[in-house]
């Protein structure tokens, strides 16, 4: 069965709604963004309020390290989700956390050609990816030069037999109206959801319900 992140939680409503409905994982941001949290914030939604059964997932880019290292351990996190420029002597220093490492695909250009050759760069890059604690290579979507949560979805398509060597998060622009044609083309080991159930800016529970049943029921 996918597995389902419901990522971006900032408030105590949300993870109100997190407890009820039962998300695989959810993501709390701690670099910049619009739905960046503080450690104070994260140890209030994620110590004392979210319930123990949820995996946690906090997403960084390019943070210094001793900062990733200080949130990951106090507020005991599953995962590190990591979308900046590591280098090897950075995925290294994290290698007591299990990590995810993602990979932006442009959404006006984006072909199965370049998605190959960005991941064989960064395998490349630390020296075999196979031989680090990369638990997973999350796909997300970008837009004039970001490094994804651009909220929009790519051409799914380029992921139809691509060989990675860790299993395949799927993220960008899902909601609930399209992640049965995203489970049926791509079948990733997990999907990844921001934006896609939110109203007005903020998590929405019939929206994170829809998802969430759309996906265990496929």
């Amino acid at each position: 069965m996918t597995l389902v992140k419901v990522c971006g939680l900032t408030r105590e409503e949300d993870i109100k709604y997190a407890n009820e409905l039962l998300p695989d994982y959810v993501g709390f941001v701690f670099c910049k963004s619009k739905r960046q949290v503080s450690l104070e914030q994260g140890k209030k939604l994620i110590i004392d309020k979210l319930d123990k059964r949820i995996k946690t997932v906090g997403v960084f880019q390019n943070d210094d390290i001793e900062k990733v290292k200080c949130i990951a351990v106090n507020l005991k996190l599953n995962v590190i989700q990591l979308h900046g420029i590591e280098d090897k002597n950075y995925i290294q220093a994290l290698q007591e956390f299990k990590l995810w490492k993602c990979m932006s695909i442009d959404v006006a250009s984006s072909s199965q050609e370049d998605l190959k050759e960005a991941i064989k760069g960064y395998e490349e890059k630390i020296n075999d990816i196979s031989k680090y604690n990369i638990e997973a290579m999350l796909v997300d979507s970008s837009a004039k030069g970001s490094s994804g949560g651009s909220g929009m979805s790519f051409n799914w398509n380029i992921l139809n037999n691509l060989k990675i060597t860790k299993p395949l998060v799927m993220a960008g622009g899902l909601n609930p109206g399209n992640i049965e044609e995203a489970l049926r083309k791509v079948k990733p080991y997990a999907v990844d959801v921001s934006s896609g159930v939110e109203e007005n800016g903020v998590k929405n529970f019939e929206k994170i319900k829809s998802f969430i049943e759309k996906v265990r029921n496929f």
